[in-house]
């Protein structure tokens, strides 16, 4: 069948992978099993740092062996973590669980962008590469708001069921996965591992404009992910266990709304303008709402959700933009591995900070630190606008 069904098969590859009860009870699940925030959040920390760690390997991997069997092997490592997660019982169980979560993540990060933008390459489509990544990545958002609210329900009656219960849709995420067509390969480069990571490397080194991408990329994810892990921590005081899906549902639907539109709302305006509006609108929101705790809360901080996909798609693009061909694999995994690094770092350090005042405490700090990317933006634009637009390495 022709490669364009890669498309729609990469969108419900996400929902499935995304499709898991326990996300938004995550953190109280592990640190009811591990008796503390700091070590629940270091279940995430190792799954980060571990995807880190495989990054680039993986990136190498999708760009000399091909797209598809990177996909397939990132599938077989969803399968293993849930089921580790499942069986539970100790901190190491957890541990080598997310061992395996952040292996999959790494097989995914890099490679299914490169997937698709390879995909509509070869179909003449690929400067609509924005719009089909939103559409594509609002799956992973609708996925997550439906298995929210039965993730709550579950996880009210016990927190085995709601894990069980992820087992399935990874299986079906691997099914998918051996469906998928491999894009054609129009590289003629050495296939000499350590060539290909140096010139990677090199890439970065010289291209000023992705270097600081990548360092606003970094602390965009690695301080608004752990906020977003531990939110549950902060909404259970104000909602019941049961409800915290719900808070959960509306924050990823706001989501999956932002990705399908994003490809229009960039069109319409720059992605530096998006990007800027995003972090100044969430900090506002987050700040009143957790500065002022009330049952509204949990609510309100669900609103900027409806800027999220925007944003990470304008994001994407601007990186895809100056990623080469041949090594857009491994580029967007060396970019990955500094965001997950800093992942690991600041995960850590909230669990503490939640341990030893609270929750809410951790996220105000995270929102603070959260304005810094506008520093690296607003240098971005400014080095544009004096080079006369992007700039590339020939």
């Amino acid at each position: 069948m022709h490669i364009a069904k890669n498309i729609k098969l990469l969108s419900w590859l996400n929902f499935c992978t995304d499709f898991v009860f326990f996300a938004p009870v995550a953190i109280l699940y592990f640190a009811h099993v591990t008796g503390s925030y700091a070590l629940g959040m270091s279940i995430f920390s190792i799954a980060y740092v571990s995807s880190a760690m495989f990054e680039v390997p993986t990136g190498i991997i999708s760009d000399l062996v091909g797209r598809k069997k990177t996909t397939i092997l990132g599938a077989l490592s969803a399968v293993a973590c849930v089921l580790l997660y499942a069986i539970g019982g100790s901190y190491w169980v957890l541990a080598t669980g997310s061992l395996f979560q952040g292996l999959s993540r790494a097989f995914y990060s890099g490679n299914n962008d490169a997937l698709l933008h390879d995909t509509l390459r070869e179909i003449g489509k690929e400067n609509e590469y924005h719009t089909y990544l939103g559409k594509t990545g609002s799956m992973f958002q609708l996925a997550l708001a439906i298995a929210a609210v039965i993730g709550g329900i579950l996880a009210a009656r016990s927190y085995a069921l709601v894990i069980w219960a992820s087992v399935i849709p990874q299986i079906g995420a691997f099914i998918i996965a051996l469906l998928l067509v491999e894009p054609k390969r129009i590289s003629s480069e050495s296939t000499n591992v350590l060539h290909h990571l140096s010139v990677s490397m090199k890439y970065f080194v010289q291209n000023r404009k992705l270097r600081m991408l990548s360092i606003a990329s970094a602390l965009r994810f690695g301080l608004g992910e752990s906020g977003y892990l531990l939110r549950s921590a902060f909404v259970i005081t104000l909602w019941p266990l049961w409800a915290i899906g719900i808070a959960s549902f509306l924050g990823n639907i706001g989501a999956a709304i932002s990705y399908y539109f994003a490809g229009k709302v960039i069109t319409k305006y720059t992605p530096y303008k998006v990007l800027n509006f995003e972090i100044l609108s969430n900090r506002i929101i987050n700040f009143v709402a957790l500065l002022f705790p009330t049952v509204l809360s949990p609510a309100l901080m669900s609103i900027p959700s409806l800027l999220f996909g925007v944003g990470s798609v304008a994001l994407g693009s601007l990186f895809q933009r100056e990623f080469t061909q041949s090594q857009r694999a491994t580029m967007g995994s060396l970019n990955a591995l500094l965001g997950h690094g800093v992942f690991g770092i600041c995960s850590i350090a909230v669990g503490l900070i939640a341990d030893r005042f609270d929750a809410r405490v951790a996220l105000i700090v995270i929102n603070i630190l959260l304005l810094t990317p506008l520093f690296f933006y607003r240098k971005i634009f400014l080095h544009e606008r004096a080079n006369g637009g992007r700039i590339r390495i020939s």
